[in-house]
C-alpha cells in the first residue's frame, strides 16, 4: 500500500512540474489580427530549449521561411526550428534566438511561464528593453 501511495505522489508531482514547464505545444497568436497562426512545439535538446512549428492554422501568412538566413532560407515552416538555444537562467530561459518567418529577421529571445497555460515569448534587439512580447497559449 505504501508503494501505491508513493507512486501516486510521484505522478502528481510530475504532472505539477510538467504544467510549469514550457515543454509542450503552444498556439501562437498574430499580433495584428489576434487570430491563432500556428502551433509550436517547445522541446529540450542538449540542455537547451528549441521550438519548431508543428501545425499551421488558417491565419498563417506564410508556409515557408522565405527571407530567413542561412539553412532556414526557403524551408517549409512545418518542422522548422523558429526558436533555438534557449538556456535556463533564474526562473526563465534566455540567450537564445527567434526568427520571424514572415520577414526572416532573427532576434535574441527569452521565454517565461505566465501561469500554467501561458508562455511569454520576447524577441529583442540588443537589450531586452528594445523588443516585443507575445503570449502563446498551451495546446491541450
Amino acid at each position: 500500500m505504501k508503494w501505491l501511495y508513493l507512486l501516486a505522489v510521484v505522478i502528481w508531482a510530475t504532472s505539477i512540474s510538467a504544467q510549469n514547464s514550457p515543454i509542450g505545444v503552444w498556439k501562437t497568436i498574430d499580433d495584428k489580427t489576434g487570430q491563432p497562426k500556428s502551433w509550436v512545439e517547445i522541446y529540450e535538446k542538449n540542455g537547451a530549449l528549441y521550438g519548431k512549428v508543428v501545425k499551421l492554422l488558417p491565419a498563417a501568412t506564410t508556409d515557408k521561411c522565405n527571407n530567413c538566413p542561412g539553412d532556414k532560407k526557403d524551408k517549409p515552416l512545418i518542422g522548422l526550428d523558429i526558436l533555438w538555444d534557449l538556456k535556463p537562467y533564474k526562473d526563465y530561459w534566455s540567450y537564445g534566438k527567434i526568427v520571424d518567418p514572415k520577414d526572416g529577421k532573427v532576434y535574441k529571445a527569452s521565454i517565461w511561464m505566465d501561469g500554467n497555460d501561458k508562455l511569454k515569448v520576447r524577441g529583442y534587439i540588443g537589450i531586452s528593453l528594445i523588443g516585443r512580447t507575445q503570449t502563446w497559449h498551451r495546446v491541450r
